[in-house]
């Protein structure tokens, strides 16, 4: 008879009640369809006792960041404003599990944690895509990919949300038979299962509603070129059209101007480095293709209403 598994689920303040959700309940669907213990869990947070998820619901804990049990499991649950839940306890107690050879894993922003932890040099990840920006930032050495879950490397990661549900319905798949992953999926009415290499995002195409080639192309190019954005002659010139066909698609399908787009997608990530990471602005400017702080505030302000200072002192 094949042994039982244990994971122990370390829950990050703010964790995403979603991505630990979809970790856990493939465990039990197993357990339930397959008539028997595939898997245990045991759940662990900081304070031993508690942790609280993003949508404000308190998750009763069973241990602290104390030695696991021999070959179980560990998967670090976390979500939002993870760079300020990352404590000296959590980093040694992950640094100690490494060495006794323990099998470590994260979920949604987790790849974040295990990255400060040393794990991920070198190695490919993936981390939900709203942290994307911060995390290539921090970690430039790290693999960063769009899929939906890294699940051939040593640490093993996945997105957040539905793709912890593919993380987990390929685990069991692996260990169990896809047979008893495909009854799983059916009980939780999951028919879209996704291998490791489909992307988080949904296309352009799909995104917009278009399928000219070209505008996605276009789109692709300002989205890889954000620090040195590209002038609409770079632009009209790598899309092999003019700048006036360039123009007409944008304002036919975008209702905007190719300039009006790149200032958009620059002026969000700043605004996702700003909340999510301690970089200065001055550093955040740059990252996003401003030279001048002056005039990165400006236009910072005039499209969210308030400016880089005011939007960083809103979460402190």
């Amino acid at each position: 008879m094949t042994k039982t598994s244990d994971f122990v689920f370390v829950l990050i303040e703010e964790f995403s009640h979603l991505a630990f959700s979809c970790a856990l309940e493939p465990l039990r669907i197993a357990n339930l369809v397959g008539g028997r213990e595939f898997y245990r869990w045991h759940l662990a947070s900081n304070d031993g006792r508690r942790a609280t998820c993003s949508n404000g619901a308190v998750t009763l804990v069973d241990r602290g960041l104390t030695p696991t049990p021999r070959d179980a499991r560990v998967m670090v649950v976390s979500g939002m404003n993870v760079h300020n839940h990352v404590t000296p306890e959590l980093l040694n107690f992950l640094r100690a599990e490494r060495v006794k050879g323990t099998s470590i894993a994260a979920i949604c922003s987790g790849a974040f944690i295990l990255a400060e932890a040393g794990f991920l040099t070198g190695h490919r990840a993936a981390i939900h895509w709203e942290y994307h920006d911060v995390f290539a930032e921090r970690f430039p050495l790290v693999k960063l990919m769009t899929s939906v879950f890294v699940a051939d490397e040593k640490f093993v990661t996945a997105a957040g949300g539905a793709a912890v549900a593919d993380l987990m319905l390929h685990t069991i798949a692996r260990e169990h038979g896809s047979d008893l992953a495909a009854e799983v999926a059916d009980q939780m009415v999951y028919n879209a299962v996704r291998e490791g290499s489909a992307t988080q995002r949904v296309s352009i195409r799909s995104r917009y509603g278009v399928r000219n080639s070209r505008l996605g192309h276009a789109i692709r190019l300002i989205e890889e070129n954000i620090e040195s954005p590209l002038s609409n002659s770079q632009l009209s010139s790598r899309v092999v059209v003019s700048t006036r066909q360039l123009e007409r698609m944008f304002e036919r399908y975008l209702t905007t101007s190719p300039r009006r787009y790149t200032l958009h997608l620059r002026l969000h990530r700043a605004r996702n480095l700003l909340v999510q990471s301690e970089q200065e602005i001055t550093e955040v400017a740059m990252a996003c293709g401003f030279t001048s702080v002056s005039h990165f505030s400006k236009v910072y302000r005039d499209h969210f209403g308030n400016t880089p200072g005011q939007q960083r002192s809103i979460l402190y």
